[in-house]
């Protein structure tokens, strides 16, 4: 389709970043990818290389302010400037550790808030000053459901994605006028492999009961919706926070206990004895 023909991005972050990194290479796109892991990058950068056309890998910290502005300088040095960011880095490694607001070592949340927020932060301070002067640009931010609904840990997480939701908005409104989008994708329960290894089937029952639809989400599913929001199709959408979960919280809380939703489960099937494999 070409929608990214002769269009730069810059995606933080390989895990789902890799795919929507493809997605965007697919497409026409030119691709820097960067991350705290370097052979994550590399490999990411080879995957686009081997489908679609060159692409550049960087291992750097998105809380550095230094490496974040390094980043930038290496795109528009290289690949002559950035039109689109995916801001998707995350401190997915501190999750185990982020508790209930009494229990929170106060490290993990400085921490969290050091890589989702200020990393995200500074950049799209670095991505706005050079889609000025292209004449415009489109930014996504990779939030999460968890920052539009509470949970008894992840206190950081939760917080750090709430917080990016108003910083998109914000952004959106500051520099609509020069023709800068920005969106949140909110993501649900989406099937990465670093997920996978963490949810056994039980858990991931559990939290199929809570979708309206019968499959676990894919990084694929959040590569499109990515792709299509920082297109043209999308031109005329921007502070919005784009929920990507299957229904997970568009539905009244008894759904998942059954309640009135009965009649719409396939017959003999109740929440409680669902116990097939549904992804």
């Amino acid at each position: 389709m070409g929608r990214f023909k002769d269009k730069v991005a810059v995606v933080t972050g390989a895990g789902i970043g890799k795919t929507c990194a493809l997605a965007i290479a697919r497409e026409g796109g030119r691709v820097v990818v960067a991350d705290i892991d370097g052979s994550a990058a590399m490999a990411c950068a080879a995957q686009i290389a081997a489908e679609a056309a060159h692409a550049l890998a960087l291992a750097m910290d998105i809380a550095d302010a230094q490496a974040v502005a390094a980043l930038f300088e290496t795109a528009e040095r290289q690949l002559c400037g950035v039109d689109l960011l995916v801001n998707n880095a995350s401190a997915m490694h501190l999750t185990p550790r982020d508790s209930a607001i009494l229990d929170l070592d106060l490290a993990v949340w400085d921490q969290t808030m050091a890589t989702n927020l200020r990393g995200t932060l500074l950049c799209c301070r670095q991505a706005i000053s050079r889609m000025i002067g292209r004449g415009g640009g489109a930014i996504l931010n990779m939030s999460s459901c968890q920052g539009l609904s509470a949970d008894t840990a992840h206190t950081s997480y939760a917080a750090s994605k709430a917080a990016m939701n108003m910083l998109s908005a914000s952004l959106a409104t500051q520099y609509g006028h020069a023709q800068i989008r920005c969106n949140a994708v909110a993501l649900g329960l989406i099937m990465t492999e670093r997920l996978l290894v963490k949810l056994d089937e039980g858990m991931q029952r559990h939290l199929r009961r809570h979708q309206l639809l019968p499959r676990v989400g894919r990084p694929e599913d959040v590569a499109a919706l990515v792709a299509f929001l920082l297109s043209d199709d999308a031109a005329f959408i921007t502070g919005q926070v784009v929920c990507i979960d299957g229904g997970m919280l568009a539905h009244v809380p008894t759904y998942a206990d059954g309640g009135n939703s009965r009649a719409a489960r396939p017959s003999g099937e109740t929440a409680e004895a669902d116990t097939s494999p549904r992804c």
